[in-house]
């Protein structure tokens, strides 16, 4: 693959954009435990208040999946919401940070009035996914579930009902929507006899998979206050300035590090990012779904050179070399034996080798591996988006292995190749009992089990708990989710899947008309946070963990309920009303939630002032997390849940998956973290119809496709195609045109920004857009979906949905 052309050289901040670096204030260096969320709202100047004009102040939150969870102080007259105010408390430095909402959570008010809420209970009247609906009481409603969700009982047991995917509400507690054995779904279905649950998640598939062979288990990178004790940063993938855009969140923590130590950044990755444009110093463009190739690349310059830290290997990890594989393993399979082309396909991966894979010239592949490896501390940091791919697993282990290289994990200063930890509070859980089935399906090909479950096996799809599948999918359960078919993969072929069953059940509890909401038999109308009682849980704020009091502003419009009545509604006709309540209010389960969570974390203050209080926060007294700092230490006294207690670049586990398990023309699994040329990779030959690459990107005015229905976000921030110059002038194209997107699964029709901060030869669509096909089938809405694909990754069997390969063409 010599021959392949490169891409562009890579780009520094100073050729590529004129920067001035802004004044901060000081990082805050944690020491001994620092409980200041006990403060009085007055002092920290946002009581909450009943004004002369009638109005009073209410603390809320935004609670959905974007990885942060932000405190809202609403105004509420006349009982409307008629402001959104963000954290009044804490400060500029880490650690003691405000926690600023970011555009989404301040047009909540937007979203809580939107014209497609959903206001009355419905039963579907026309074909499935066409929107056509007919009200219905809450009693029918309730009693047309519980027979339905009988009737699939007695026919084909409780492995036939399924909790589907959903993080609308990920944030709460009573409210939560997943995981599903966190929900009030499965609390009741527990009493009902379990549910078919899945593992894994849309987000994270392929690493979590990844994860347990390499380490032992999920591992985070240091999280991002620990910045300040490093001298190179490396982000594989990362946009945290895009996907984590909380102020008091990663965005903050990463910036304000940055500002203060001064620390070099290079960012790789297809999009030249807004993190790549507010915190790098160096843009590497890659071609997608080549990371393993690019560190293989990476790897022979270290080998040759004599750069890589051998005492580190020889110590903590297994497999890079001969003298430290398993005994089992064929001689040869070592990475160094892999890297060097003494390996069973005889290719050196050398900087030339992987220049024609990636797209990064050979001599700056040469020099970052220099710079890598001779500058420390250095931090190695993958984002989410290079394992979303079709052979995400083995690019997600290589970036685990490059940080092994150089020797930089569980130090100060270093990382693990994970995304970046946090800390978290310790908080008790809305009970949900224990669920009796103990099979699951991934995350992503439950889709399967509605019309081939029979063929489904523990060694063909990845079925765990079981050999095989007893039944197939014929109730869904799909509660504050849009992954029912909006973000699912291959769109129009999910239609028709959810479509053919006669005996398939949906119920769908939503707040709004969502593309998912339209495939339900029974679309029952959801409260949103701002009208019930719950507790908001915290992600993503460096050393700072947090809790938010999410108070009841307003009384749900129309006939909605809140997810728990619903429930509990639903339970008095299944006869399981008593033991599903225990005869408490959502608000009694919050106060015993409240008190179990002051036993776990001291400081949280009790209900009452809590409620008044509206947050809680706390200071890691350790610091910053550095994962995996006592197996760094002594690894003999802290060994690994792996089978060798190390690190394993090499997995005799994953060499025995790759000799037993039955896998579709195309796909492998490897023992190391090789690059698998992959369906609809850069060397497919259906480039030749569909020459571009496609991927997706998160986007500032959805958090996935929450807040997509949202006209103020839209108007900021419009669904718009990114393309490289080079592309568009092939075919025509000029910025701001409508262009159409296609391929074999369908076709978006969707404006395009020319620009180079993308790679030439790749494409990317914002993802989270609601499906929107017009009478040709065509999807002026522009989802990323309408042309992913239904094929799982092959040990993960994860969701593929940036490898796809597509055709552009000016409308």
């Amino acid at each position: 693959m010599t021959d392949t052309p490169v891409l562009a050289a890579p780009v520094t901040r100073r050729s590529f954009v004129k920067w001035s670096a802004a004044a901060g204030g000081a990082v805050a260096v944690a020491g001994g435990a620092a409980h200041y969320g006990l403060l009085p709202i007055s002092e920290a100047g946002a009581t909450p208040r009943a004004a002369s004009d009638g109005s009073r102040q209410v603390w809320s939150a935004c609670m959905v999946n974007c990885g942060s969870r932000c405190p809202l102080l609403l105004t509420v007259q006349d009982g409307r919401v008629t402001r959104v105010d963000a954290d009044p408390t804490g400060d500029d430095a880490v650690g003691t940070q405000q926690i600023r909402a970011c555009v989404r959570g301040r047009a909540v008010r937007q979203r809580i009035y939107a014209t497609d809420r959903l206001r009355y209970p419905m039963r579907r009247v026309g074909p499935r996914g066409s929107g056509e609906f007919e009200r219905i009481s809450w009693e029918e409603a309730f009693q047309e579930v519980a027979e339905r969700l009988t009737a699939t009982l007695d026919t084909y047991g409780n492995e036939a009902v399924y909790l589907n995917y959903g993080t609308g509400v990920l944030g709460a507690t009573v409210a939560c929507s997943w995981p599903p054995a966190s929900t009030g779904v499965a609390r009741l279905m527990n009493l009902m006899g379990g549910y078919l649950n899945h593992y894994s998640d849309y987000s994270t598939a392929q690493i979590t998979s990844a994860y347990p062979f390499h380490y032992g288990g999920w591992t985070d990178g240091n999280s991002f206050d620990d910045l300040v004790n490093t001298k190179l940063f490396v982000m594989f993938g990362n946009n945290p300035h895009e996907t984590r855009m909380s102020g008091g969140g990663d965005l903050f923590t990463s910036q304000t590090a940055r500002r203060e130590a001064g620390i070099r950044t290079i960012v790789i990755d297809p999009r030249y990012t807004d993190t790549a444009v507010t915190m790098g110093d160096e843009w590497v463009p890659i071609r997608p779904n080549t990371d393993a190739a690019l560190v293989a690349g990476l790897a022979h310059v270290m080998i040759d050179e004599d750069l890589h830290d051998q005492e580190f290997l020889d110590r903590y990890c297994v497999g890079f070399d001969e003298d430290h594989l398993p005994a089992e393993a064929a001689p040869g399979s070592s990475y160094r034996a892999y890297v060097l082309g003494e390996g069973p396909d005889g290719v050196a991966k050398t900087p030339q080798w992987a220049a024609g894979v990636t797209g990064i010239p050979a001599d700056t592949i040469v020099r970052l591996a220099r710079e890598i490896a001779l500058t420390k501390p250095c931090c190695i940091n993958q984002g989410w988006g290079p394992q979303r791919h079709h052979n995400g697993e083995n690019s997600a282990r290589a970036v685990f292995t490059l940080a092994a290289m150089i020797g930089q994990i569980g130090i100060p200063g270093g990382g693990t190749g994970g995304r970046e930890g946090f800390t978290s509070m310790a908080t008790a859980a809305f009970p949900t009992l224990e669920n009796p089935v103990e099979t699951s399906v991934s995350n992503f090909n439950w889709t399967d089990a509605i019309y081939r479950w029979t063929e489904m096996t523990a060694t063909s799809d990845g079925i765990r708990g079981a050999d095989r599948l007893t039944a197939p999918i014929r109730f869904i359960w799909q509660y504050a989710g849009n992954a029912l078919v909006n973000q699912h993969g291959d769109i129009n072929r999910t239609g028709e899947i959810l479509a053919e069953p006669d005996d398939l059940h949906i119920v769908v509890i939503e707040s709004h008309m969502t593309v998912s909401a339209r495939y339900a038999d029974i679309l029952l109308p959801d409260a949103m946070t701002a009208e019930q009682v719950d507790l908001g849980q915290q992600q993503r704020a460096g050393n700072l963990g947090y809790l938010i009091f999410a108070d009841r502003a307003i009384d749900p419009p129309w006939e909605c309920r809140p997810v728990y009545e619903i429930l509990t509604g639903i339970a008095a006709e299944l006869g399981v009303e008593d033991d599903f309540t225990e005869g408490k209010s959502q608000e009694d389960w919050v106060r015993e939630i409240v008190a179990e969570t002051r036993e776990l974390s001291p400081g949280v203050p009790a209900f009452d002032e809590f409620r008044r209080q509206g947050i809680y926060k706390e200071t890691n007294p350790d610091g910053p997390l550095i994962p995996l700092r006592d197996f760094r230490e002594d690894p003999e006294a802290n060994p690994l849940d792996t089978p060798s207690g190390k690190i394993e670049i090499y997995s005799q586990q994953l060499q025995e998956i790759a000799e037993t398990w039955t896998l579709p023309d195309g796909d492998r699994i490897t023992a190391l973290p090789e690059y698998v040329e992959s369906r609809e990779g850069p060397e497919d030959p259906l480039r030749e119809v569909y020459p571009l690459q496609m991927i997706g990107h998160h986007y500032k005015s959805r958090t996935h496709s929450s807040y997509g229905n949202v006209p103020w976000l839209q108007e900021a921030h419009p669904q718009q195609m990114w393309m490289h110059p080079t592309d568009a002038d092939a075919r025509g194209i000029g910025n701001g045109d409508t262009t159409e997107v296609f391929n074999d699964r369908g076709r978006i029709r969707i404006r395009v920004r020319v620009t180079p901060r993308i790679a030439p030869g790749v494409v990317s669509v914002p993802q989270g857009a609601w499906f929107d096909p017009d009478a040709d089938g065509v999807d002026v809405g522009g989802s990323t979906n309408t042309l992913t694909s239904l094929h799982p990754s092959p040990l993960a069997k994860g969701n593929a949905q940036h490898t796809n390969l597509v055709q552009v063409e000016r409308v």
